[in-house]
């Protein structure tokens, strides 16, 4: 791991800027202290960082659980009382982790997760846009459509030119040409130039910008359009804003059941996540998922025993930390050492970057999810892939990432079972010789009561009169209700005049009387014909 530090280190600076401000605007989206969203962002790097599998993985608090939260510290009666749902979270995750549950994971569709991928690179841009330009209504790190504020995603945009900020609007131009100029440009021109990332001295423009205009009628930027991390005034008000878990509550079943939404929910987030940034990692390194089950689980248990919000692996981080070239996990430690030294010793410092210069961080980091050049390779691998990819995309957008997957995850089993319904059997007619039509039949390796429809549709269209050869020979497994449909073909075929030969590894029959009797079937789910 150390080996990589000079990848590490200068990634692990660009997810740190891109962290901090989606840490307090979770937080805030999610009606907790904003020190929470600071806590859950620093043991999602330093904690979930050191036990997880995962080289590139970046965990913290995730804006698909703020409506959860919200709405459990309402329910539940003060934050310290959800807290005890936090903890509880964490243990179920270390027991799925230990039932081995990460394998859910692997079972997501690619152009689900591909579709996942984009509709967040989209919904960064959308979301960002208006931060871009000074209009800072929503809280940073939310991702639906409907929002806090009463509005939409793209009511948000167009409620931009009533809410234009010069001073933000500037800084951000200015750190988009910066981010733009060191990726095209300077990044090529030698190691210090890569060693130093563009974010970094796009943040230090946008400070420097932000001071020197304060005094400036049309240029200042108010503190409302800034970061803004929590100052505490000593040692003491540090340590205060600290909360703990109320555990006097554990026995309250409402609050096994929010710790039991946090563990699933959380979990599927990571899984998600963790599939997707294997996906995007240019070195193909596969995470350990029951590992990161038990990372994660840890994290929560830590992470609500000091006051911080559930936790899980985020792909906008996680991609960040992708595209700036971070090479192990001590790129995701490094960044988690950062929020923690920055919140001690320079709160008042980071509460100098407008909040557009990080929008224009995040703009190229959405643009990177979503090119263009994706819609058109998916749209040409044909309906199969493209339908649930665009469905997702269509569902993150106008829904939230839940939703969007869900959406994706139905379509995709829809077209498995359309594709399963296709290819259970393959016809051929041979010979129509004398009027008279030799049709082979030959069934899938594995046959169930899917393809029901598709090969009784095929055996009722059979003309009057036809010879039929129905090959079995690859087939592995046929469910019984397949059996029953060939049983009553057997019976119709003499009134239509249909002659059956029966091709199987056990032999060849001449009309068939009874198909039950010669497989020596009793009525099974499956039955094995290897």
């Amino acid at each position: 791991m150390f080996k990589t530090i000079k990848n590490d280190f200068p990634a692990s600076i660009v997810v740190f800027f891109v962290a901090l401000p989606l840490c307090l605007g979770i937080a805030l989206a999610s009606g907790a202290p904003l020190f929470a969203g600071v806590i859950s962002g620093i043991i999602g790097g330093i904690v979930v960082g050191a036990l997880s599998g995962s080289k590139i993985g970046v965990s913290g608090p995730a804006a698909g659980l703020a409506a959860i939260v919200l709405t459990a510290i309402g329910s539940l009666g003060g934050y310290e009382n959800f807290l005890v749902a936090v903890v509880l979270g964490g243990v179920i995750q270390l027991i799925f982790g230990v039932l081995k549950a990460g394998i859910i994971g692997y079972y997501f569709p690619s152009s689900v997760i591909k579709g996942m991928l984009t509709g967040i690179g989209i919904i960064i841009i959308l979301k960002q846009i208006p931060h871009f330009f000074g209009y800072d209504a929503e809280p940073e790190g939310a991702d639906s459509f409907i929002e806090t504020s009463g509005e939409n995603t793209f009511s948000a945009i167009l409620g931009i030119f009533d809410n234009i900020i010069i001073g933000s609007m500037v800084a951000g131009f200015i750190a988009l040409g910066i981010l733009l100029l060191w990726s095209n440009v300077l990044s090529k021109k030698g190691k210090f130039f890569q060693i130093i990332q563009g974010p970094l001295v796009a943040v230090v423009v946008g400070i420097i910008f932000y001071v020197l205009t304060q005094s400036s009628e049309s240029f200042a930027i108010a503190e409302s359009h800034l970061v803004s991390v929590p100052i505490p005034d000593s040692f003491d008000s540090f340590i205060g804003q600290f909360r703990f878990p109320n555990f006097s509550v554990i026995t309250n079943p409402e609050v096994w059941i929010v710790a039991f939404t946090i563990a699933l929910v959380a979990s599927l987030e990571t899984l998600l996540c963790v599939e997707a940034s294997d996906k995007i990692d240019p070195d193909k390194n596969v995470t350990p998922t029951n590992r990161e089950l038990l990372a994660q689980g840890a994290g929560n248990i830590v992470s609500g025993l000091i006051g911080g919000l559930p936790i899980t692996q985020v792909i906008v981080r996680s991609s960040a930390n992708i595209q700036s070239g971070g090479k192990s996990k001590m790129s995701t430690i490094f960044h988690g050492f950062l929020l923690l030294i920055s919140v001690v010793l320079i709160p008042t410092l980071l509460n100098k970057i407008p909040l557009s210069v990080l929008a224009a961080i995040l703009l190229l980091v959405g643009y990177k999810l979503a090119k263009p050049s994706l819609f058109k390779k998916m749209y040409d691998l044909g309906w199969k892939q493209s339908v649930p990819f665009f469905v997702t995309v269509a569902g993150i957008v106008f829904t939230d990432l839940l939703v969007g997957i869900s959406l994706g995850l139905l379509v995709g089993i829809v077209v498995i079972l359309l594709k399963n319904y296709q290819n259970s059997h393959f016809l051929h007619i041979e010979d129509e010789s004398n009027g008279k039509s030799v049709i082979k039949m030959t069934l899938a390796e594995e046959v169930t009561f899917f393809n029901k429809g598709a090969i009784l549709k095929e055996l009722d269209n059979l003309p009057k009169g036809s010879y039929l050869e129905f090959d079995v020979t690859k087939t592995r497994y046929l469910d019984y209700d397949i059996i029953e449909i060939l049983e009553d073909f057997a019976f119709k075929a003499k009134e239509r005049n249909i002659n059956i030969k029966l091709i199987s590894k056990r032999g060849i029959v001449e009309n068939p009387e009874s198909f039950i009797e010669f497989f020596k079937l009793r009525p099974k789910s499956k039955i094995s014909l290897s």
